[in-house]
Order: structure tokens, then sequence, then C-alpha cells
């Protein structure tokens, strides 16, 4: 069952794009992102979640090319197409112990429909 607690709504994620302290992963297939991207989002594969949030840093920003988020990062934000994934993602996260992840649940169709792509 999805947690609600760590859901963010299309409104609060625009807000955040504004901050310089936001980390947005898209975790839907590489074929999905080439269609599309929320702008700033950086792209790891659901499957690969887990394995990618272990890295050092030196290794993820090598890698991704932005810092790894500290454990308790404030704005770590994860998406999918329609939030299933990206709830996994966030429940991973959070199993590792970054305590704020929270799941985009509109996902990147929302997102494309709002923003009019």
């Amino acid at each position: 069952m999805a947690n609600t607690d760590n859901v963010i709504t299309y409104g609060a994620l625009k807000a955040l794009l504004e901050k310089s302290s936001l980390l947005l992963i898209d975790v839907r297939s590489k074929e999905e992102v080439e269609k599309g991207a929320i702008p700033g989002s950086i792209h790891i594969p659901v499957d690969t979640v887990e394995s990618e949030l272990k890295l050092d840093p030196a290794a993820f920003q090598a890698k991704f090319g932005v810092r790894k988020p500290a454990l308790d990062a404030p704005d770590l934000v994860f998406h999918c197409q329609m939030g299933r994934r990206g709830g996994i993602a966030t429940d991973t996260a959070q199993s590792l112990g970054f305590q704020n992840a929270r799941n985009y649940a509109g996902g990147y169709k929302e997102w494309s429909e709002k923003e009019g792509k």
C-alpha cells in the first residue's frame, strides 16, 4: 500500500523546481524518457534505484552529473509515468535512509498534460 505522506503534488513540484536543492529522479524506462522528461530531472530506472543510491558520492556525481543527495536531503523526489514506479522508488530510498524522499504521484503523464506538452 502506497504511503500518502510521501507524495508531492504538481503545484508543490513546480515550486520546488525553482529551488536548486531539488533532486528530481525519473525512474521510467529509457524509451519513455526519450519521448519527454521533466526539465532538470535525472534518469535512474526503477530497478536500479537501490544500487545507484548506494554508490559513493564521487561515483554518483561522475555518473549522473549531480551531487548524491544526503540522507536528510529535503528535496528528493521520484517520478514515473503515472505514480506506481515512483512510489516503489520512494519506498526504496526511504528504506536506505533517505527519510524525506517523496513521489510525484501525478508522474510525467500529469506533468505533460498540465504543461501542454
